[in-house]
Parts: structure tokens; sequence; C-alpha cells
């Protein structure tokens, strides 16, 4: 039989180490600061080594500390996904997730389904946002965002490839070569997306391209809107690969050959701390790494 550790020790530590203390740890257990520490002592007599620093002020981890909490956390997320995909969850409100409008539109909806044919017992109520701090009223349970990742959140997933191609409409020619001719492109318009100008001119320095050549033609708030004014022939636009794949696929915008912008942007699922997750949000992220993973 394996000599673990009671799970409400474990609980503990964890918390500790998350919020950096066992004070706010006792605050959220919703217990005393003694008894946390005696958890604590508890723990690493068994363990025979310590997990914690005592400082004048405050605690820190050891480097074993340091070690034991993702496994820690890992370890009691499985549990509760499992938990929730074999026995279901409890009956309440629906599971929260936000997502900029054009992952909403292009990538999440159609793909939805596959999520609640799985677990029919959620009920998901989805939110369009273009900029993570728009929030909706209601708690968030899970984010997908798109950027370089570096939020200070306590999980962050990737979920799809960084990097923007170069979209064109329907029968564009691009030439014999293995190779579009960006600046001939240009000269058919800059679509131009709000929030990632910067792209257009990464571009730009890296073709030798004039600003003049890929002045903004017109300026739009979605990589969707942006893709149906390239599909309508109003120019060419930089679109994250996942999110130009649908229309692609469906012939309404082609992708220029040999041409992709690099840079670090991509979609990412975003979990808030270890004590807010509901395992819903669990099951929904699993779903959405084995789902989007694949995307080009």
């Amino acid at each position: 039989m394996r000599n673990l550790p009671p799970p409400a020790w474990l609980r503990t530590f964890e918390a500790a180490a998350r919020l950096g203390g066992f004070t706010a740890a006792a605050e959220e257990l919703r217990l005393t600061p003694a008894a946390v520490s005696q958890q604590i002592r508890a723990l690493e007599a068994q363990l025979g080594y310590p997990l914690f620093r005592r400082l004048p002020r405050g605690v820190s981890l050891t480097e074993l500390g340091q070690a034991y909490v993702p496994a820690v956390r890992r370890a009691f997320d499985d549990l509760s996904s499992a938990t929730a995909g074999l026995f279901g969850v409890a009956q309440g409100r629906p599971l929260v997730v936000r997502a900029p409008p054009s992952f909403s539109f292009l990538r999440l909806a159609p793909a939805l389904g596959g999520f609640r044919a799985a677990h029919p017992g959620i009920a998901v109520r989805l939110c369009s946002a273009t900029w993570a701090e728009t929030a909706p009223e209601e708690r968030v349970d899970i984010d997908i965002r798109y950027g370089d990742g570096r939020w200070t959140e306590a999980e962050i997933h990737r979920l799809t490839a960084s990097g923007s191609v170069l979209v064109a409409p329907p029968g564009t020619s691009f030439g014999p070569g293995p190779r579009a001719d960006v600046r001939a492109l240009a000269a058919l318009g800059a679509i131009h997306i709000i929030g990632c100008e910067s792209f257009w001119q990464l571009l730009g320095r890296t073709e030798g391209l004039a600003e003049a050549e890929i002045a903004c033609a017109l300026s739009v708030d979605s990589s969707a809107a942006a893709l149906e004014l390239v599909a309508a022939g109003q120019g060419v636009s930089l679109i994250a690969p996942d999110l130009a794949e649908p229309m692609v696929r469906a012939g309404r915008v082609v992708i220029a050959p040999g041409v992709l912008l690099e840079h670090e942007q991509a979609h990412y699922a975003v979990l808030p701390a270890q004590s807010d997750r509901r395992p819903e949000a669990l099951l929904f992220r699993d779903w959405c790494v084995a789902e989007f993973a694949a995307s080009p």
C-alpha cells in the first residue's frame, strides 16, 4: 500500500505554496494559521524533508517544496477532472467561457458540439470579448486569449500555432515561384486588424517594403471581419493560421504560398487560480487542448 500523505495536508501545502503564506492559506481553507502550520509540519515529518523555510516575516518554499508543488496540483486537477468526467458535475450555474469573437465564430462554435456530446450535463455560456480585460459581470471559468502567453494566471495552455499567414481573395494569381510576391499583394490593399497593426510593420521590415506600400487601406477590430473583407475582394490581410483555415477550406480565401510572418502571438486557454477552478473548466481545458492542438 502506498504511503501517501493525507489529502488534507497536501491541499493545505498547495494553498500555502500558491498564496505565499500560512495566514493566507488559512483564510482560504477556513482554518486557523496554527492548524495550517501543524498540517505542514506533519507533512514535512512524513516526507522527511522541509518544504518551507520559516522566515522572520512569512515563509518561502525550499527547492524540494518548489519541485513538489506542480505534482500536487496536477494530482488534484486530474482527480477533479476524472470525477467530473465519470460521475458528472453538480447542477448549477453554466460553465462561463470567454473567447475573442473571431475564435468563437470560426473555431469554437463549429467544434463545440463535440464537447456537448461528450458532456451533455454541462451547460456552457460563451461570452465573446475582443480584449481579455473586457469581462462579463459574472465570473469567467476559462478564458481563451490571443497573445504571447505571458500572463500571471496560475495555468496557461497553448492551443494554436503562432505567426500569421497572408490571405488573399480567391482567384488571386501568385506567379510561378514557390513564394508569393508580397509587394504585389500589398498593392491590392492592406487590411489592418486593430491591436495587430505591428504585424504589417514587421512584414514591411522583413520584405523591405516602404511604409506607403503597407499603408492601411481598411482597418477592422477582428480577424473574422478582415477575412470577410478579403473574401469580398477588398484587399489582403495577415491572419492567424488557425483562424484562416476554415475560410481556406471553404474556398472563400487563399493563403499566399511561402509567406509566414513569425511572431509569438497565439491562442491560449487560461484558467484561474487553483482554488477557483471548477471541474467543468478542467474538462473544457482538456477538450480544447485535444481539439485545437492540431491547428495548422
